[in-house]
């Protein structure tokens, strides 16, 4: 392996002591080398095998979105079955269905246990989960969009079907008006209502609303987290705000459920209509980091606004530079923003930050267990 001479007058000792092991470690000699020192074996194997994933992770997600449309984990979710008892129950080829266990148990979804198969440990956490269901299922929209990742980088593609599927990622007047119908935005509120539950039980269990009279769930969907947390904070009144055709189906699920008077639900457009007064706590959930600064800045100062002395903003949702999970932030969400069209994601700082120019004080990371689902961040006016 031929190496380029290092411009050494361009990095430090330190920068050319890393270019060198870099070029080191890339040269096949030096790999095979290391194959035969049983120390460095380990440490060889287990980098092989980090690459090979990242190659391989599109063919076992595939692999796992083929056994959520068969309803494979729903299927043993009540005992072990064998191969010609799946055969009954899965349009599949015996071949096909065979290949697809096999990948299956290679990836722990499923297992054997005494010739028959089983839920694996992977597997298992998804029974009956219809967060995680419907987000498997949603995730064929963004392959389709990262079909040619570059062409997405380089904004050359025009019609892309994640973008689709938000219909108030736009700033055409006539496609906002459409918002106010409730079959325009069944679809993706129904998807959000699915997913909620994730990001609601890390906040439930890990912020007290005792202190609070009245909540106001900006981005609100169906209701989802007002119905999750009701029950927990029976004290307090709610306020809904969203697009007029998914507020319309928040006020008739949540009268349902809850009783007409409980909740309030409002329609409208939160970056450019006021907001209600009343609430001394509002919650943005999963809403600002699919959008742009300028819109997130507009709406916190909005937010700051409408509520009174001593009023709190509660943000939650995927943040980057969650600790121990790099790759959500950067890469999952980053990527996945960018097919939506608009959008980032911000580390817990950077919120903070924003909370503090716009008005709020004693800003702060509140400590949750899950954080792969949600971070929180709380201020106070």
């Amino acid at each position: 392996m031929d190496h380029l001479p290092i411009q050494k007058e361009r990095y430090s000792l330190l920068d050319q002591l890393f270019i060198h092991k870099d070029r080191l470690i890339a040269h096949r000699s030096f790999q095979r080398l290391v194959a035969r020192i049983p120390v460095l074996r380990e440490i060889s194997k287990n980098r092989a095998r980090g690459v090979f994933n990242l190659m391989a992770g599109f063919v076992y997600s595939q692999i796992l979105l083929a056994c959520v449309r068969v309803r494979l984990f729903e299927h043993l979710a009540n005992g072990p079955l064998d191969i010609t008892d799946l055969a009954k129950k899965i349009d599949l080829p015996l071949p096909g269905l065979e290949r697809l266990l096999l990948g299956a148990q290679s990836l722990d979804l499923i297992e054997t246990r005494g010739g028959r198969y089983a839920l694996g440990k992977l597997g298992a956490p998804l029974v009956g989960n219809q967060a995680l269901l419907s987000m498997i299922e949603h995730h064929s929209a963004l392959y389709q969009d990262l079909r040619d990742p570059n062409a997405l980088l380089r904004g050359e593609l025009k019609d892309k079907a994640v973008e689709h599927y938000w219909p108030y990622i736009t700033d055409k007047q006539e496609d906002l008006k459409s918002l106010s119908r409730t079959e325009i935005v069944a679809n993706y509120s129904a998807l959000m209502s699915d997913s909620l539950p994730l990001v609601a039980d890390e906040i439930i269990d890990s912020y007290n609303f005792n202190q609070h009279d009245c909540l106001l769930d900006i981005g609100g969907g169906q209701g989802t987290f007002i119905s999750l947390l009701s029950p927990a904070a029976q004290h307090l009144k709610f306020q809904l705000f969203d697009l007029p055709g998914v507020a319309q189906l928040a006020q008739q699920g949540l009268d349902q459920l809850l009783g007409q008077g409980r909740v309030a639900c409002f329609g409208g457009d939160f970056f450019n209509d006021t907001l209600p007064k009343g609430a001394d706590m509002v919650t943005l959930i999963r809403v600002i980091f699919d959008h742009d600064d300028q819109r997130v800045k507009k709406l916190l100062q909005s937010i700051y606004a409408t509520l009174p002395i001593g009023g709190k903003l509660l943000v939650a949702e995927p943040m980057a530079d969650t600790e121990d999970l790099p790759a959500m932030g950067q890469a999952y969400f980053g990527f996945y923003l960018l097919a939506m069209g608009r959008g980032r994601p911000r580390s817990a700082q950077e919120i903070k930050f924003f909370l503090t120019e716009a008005g709020f004080k004693n800003t702060k990371l509140v400590k949750n267990r899950m954080r792969i689902n949600a971070q929180i961040v709380v201020g106070e006016k």
